[in-house]
């Protein structure tokens, strides 16, 4: 990085391959489709899934749908058994990390860094990203939100309310923000 230009730019994507390679050969969890598009906050990537018949009926490993988050600036702790929900639910919790995420990229600068941790405690999922952007300052989210822009109101807090379960959102100005997403079993559908 600190050589700057073509090196810097080849080191990031060393650093993306090796975060890939390590995900795929530790869990088999990444896509074979997926497709580097920038370097801003890790690989985002395009990930084109194959809908099966039922598929909405049956459950998803929730971990195959946040590993691909993961990138040289994103880092995902996950448990080392699958962590099944009904595929509705785990795809609004996976779009309300995603949108966490999205927050990070916009809010936290170029330089900030996420973790997702997923935790599986048998009657519920708890999944938590976590940057070391400059926080949220207080009253912040209530202006954004009289402004009509709702963003954590509706694609993180209104995504897991749907579900039973909770978005706790804690900032602290200069040290980071983290998200808590809660999801009870046997209440989602």
């Amino acid at each position: 990085t600190e050589l700057g230009g073509e090196a810097a730019e080849l080191g990031r994507m060393a650093g993306e391959q090796e975060v890939a390679l390590r995900t795929l050969v530790s869990s088999g969890l990444v896509p074979p489709s997926r497709v580097s598009r920038d370097g801003s906050l890790g690989a985002l990537v395009d990930t084109y899934e194959v809908e099966e018949p039922g598929a909405d009926e049956g459950e998803l490993d929730l971990r195959s749908l946040l590993a691909p988050h993961a990138g040289s600036r994103v880092s995902f702790a996950e448990p080392g058994a699958p962590v099944p929900l009904p595929g509705p639910a785990a795809r609004e919790l996976a779009a309300a990390v995603g949108a966490a995420l999205d927050n990070v990229r916009k809010h936290a600068g170029e330089g900030a860094r996420a973790w997702i941790l997923l935790e599986d405690w048998g009657d519920e999922v708890i999944v938590t990203v976590r940057d070391d952007g400059p926080g949220i300052a207080a009253g912040r989210l209530d202006q954004a939100a009289g402004e009509g822009r709702m963003g954590v109101a509706l694609s993180i807090r209104g995504r897991l309310r749907d579900l039973g379960g909770s978005a706790e959102l804690v900032s602290v100005p200069g040290q980071g923000t983290e998200v808590e997403l809660k999801v009870p079993r046997g209440r989602t559908q």
